[in-house]
């Protein structure tokens, strides 16, 4: 895909977007079960991924673990948005390796000790770019990237989470 079928594509939906602001308010959901064991199972869509204790809380590793399960979903948001952004601009990528590290402490997750957060607590977020583009188109790039990535954005500036509970009518 080049920046002009890019643009014909969004085009549209950006003039839609313009003049009926409420069309661009869509609710995505996510879904999961409680499996066997301490697992819990997510429809991704195209497969089943069964989530479990990291080995770190006493997980057997088989599972998916959801510390990872984030940075994966950074990851896919920042490569996916990195190629439209690059597109729209007209940067040639040869390649593109899009890396996330996250450091937890895991005595938070564990309660051993009050003082230490549970949750990651730094993000690192890496690209390697095969690219003849210049340092400048390099910094636009990236920042539009940033600026453009939902999951980037949700980690940076943490979206209003509202917790509730039904009870299951039996």
């Amino acid at each position: 895909m080049n920046a002009d079928e890019l643009r014909s594509l969004q085009a549209p939906l950006e003039n839609q977007y313009r003049e009926r602001p409420d069309a661009a308010l869509i609710t995505l959901r996510a879904e999961g079960n409680i499996g066997e064991g301490i697992t819990c199972q997510i429809e991704t869509g195209n497969a089943l991924v069964e989530a479990g204790l990291h080995p770190a809380t006493g997980g057997d590793g088989l599972s998916a673990c959801s510390g990872d399960m984030l940075l994966q979903a950074l990851v896919a948001c920042a490569g996916v948005t990195l190629r439209a952004v690059a597109t729209a601009l007209g940067i040639q990528l040869r390649d593109a390796t899009i890396r996330a590290e996250g450091d937890l402490d895991f005595r938070g997750t564990l309660g051993v000790s009050k003082e230490v957060p549970v949750g990651f607590k730094q993000i690192r977020l890496q690209f390697n770019l095969d690219t003849d583009a210049g340092e400048e188109q390099l910094a636009t790039l990236i920042r539009l990237t940033e600026r453009y990535c939902v999951v980037y954005q949700t980690l940076s500036h943490p979206a209003k989470i509202d917790v509730e509970y039904r009870l299951a009518s039996g």
